[in-house]
């Protein structure tokens, strides 16, 4: 297969990541009061991506996702905010590619995808929000609290799915097709 093709392959298939991430964003199981949702798998097919075509790929595709989260939902503060809670918090999903190829990569990918997200979730909840946290509470703490109940939620909901056999078969077997003549 050809390089054209190759690359058009991990085009086409972190096209449809996040198409698919986009949709399911809106599959919301809770909604936090000042943004922030527990989704079925809306992170996941972002790091899908990382993890079959490492963490170049992934990141490329979730700073993609991020912009079209955007353009869909803006939510404006100031110029750094909307850089760190769209395209680098997306981003940061991809880093689960660091964990491509070894055993339970998907799994820790995943993990280390999240925990990125949750990084620049915790840093714009800082600088950005720390007005939104209770009379007497440290910033910091909030923020980790906040984010932290429903991007850990969501995150081990995720984990317990791919870890049932018939899910980890199916995605291996997507990921030889997505992989192959690279």
């Amino acid at each position: 297969m050809s390089n054209l093709s190759v690359k058009t392959k991990k085009l086409v298939f972190s096209a449809m990541a996040v198409a698919l991430a986009i949709i399911t964003s809106y599959l919301k199981l809770f909604e936090m009061p000042m943004g922030g949702s527990i989704t079925l798998f809306s992170m996941f097919f972002i790091c899908l991506i990382g993890y079959w075509y490492g963490p170049a790929v992934g990141i490329a595709t979730g700073i993609a996702y991020g912009l079209v989260q955007f353009a869909i939902q803006p939510y404006i503060l100031s110029i750094p905010q909307v850089i760190c809670d769209y395209p680098l918090a997306f981003g940061a999903l991809g880093l689960s590619g660091f964990f491509a190829n070894k055993k339970h990569g998907l799994q820790f990918g995943y993990l280390l995808g999240v925990f990125g997200r949750f990084c620049f979730a915790v840093l714009s909840g800082v600088v950005f929000f720390a007005s939104y946290a209770p009379e007497g509470m440290n910033a910091f703490v909030y923020s980790v609290a906040y984010n932290g109940s429903y991007l850990g939620a969501e995150a081990i909901i995720t984990v317990i799915l791919l870890s049932l056999a018939p899910v980890a078969k199916a995605l291996g077997n997507v990921k030889v097709m997505a992989n192959q003549g690279a």
